[in-house]
């Protein structure tokens, strides 16, 4: 469920390993912040990603077994692009992203990358106001037409 209780997701009868990923209904993208050292860009990206799995169902597709008989855990069958965007752009991407009906919005708050105790963080998130919110980046799932229309020609994080 979305924070605001609308189901986001595919139901299972939607699910199509065969297709091609541009013909899944939803797409997936995480923006990071372009001037974010690799290090904590990767940290929000992989932060962001596990949030968005956990809220939002259908994503992953079944395991993989190669031809030894190992199993590998399933990977996003629909993908997922992971692009770069500066702090305003990424801001106003994602106070867009929040208002749309149908799109879903995993957040990596910048303080969340300063803070060790998840009680601290908890508690330092009540204390700052969503306009003030800086975000290290922001993972949307929602309607294909309207993602694009949100990240127009951002390019792919370098």
């Amino acid at each position: 469920m979305s924070e605001y209780g609308t189901a986001i997701g595919f139901a299972p009868e939607e699910i199509d390993l065969a297709a091609s990923t541009r013909q899944a209904r939803l797409k997936w993208v995480i923006v990071v912040d372009s001037e974010l050292p690799p290090g904590r860009a990767a940290n929000a990206a992989v932060c962001t990603a596990v949030a968005t799995v956990k809220s939002v169902t259908g994503l992953l597709g079944e395991e993989a077994v190669n031809a030894n008989g190992e199993h590998y855990s399933g990977l996003p069958w629909i993908g997922c692009s992971v692009l770069a965007a500066d702090a305003a752009q990424l801001r106003a991407i994602r106070t867009k992203a929040a208002a749309s009906p149908g799109c879903h919005v995993a957040d990596m708050p910048a303080v969340a990358q300063q803070i060790r105790v998840y009680t601290d963080f908890l508690a330092t998130m009540k204390e700052i106001p969503t306009e003030e919110m800086d975000f290290c980046a922001i993972g949307i799932v929602g309607p294909r037409n309207r993602i694009d229309k949100l990240v127009g020609k951002l390019p792919l994080m370098a």
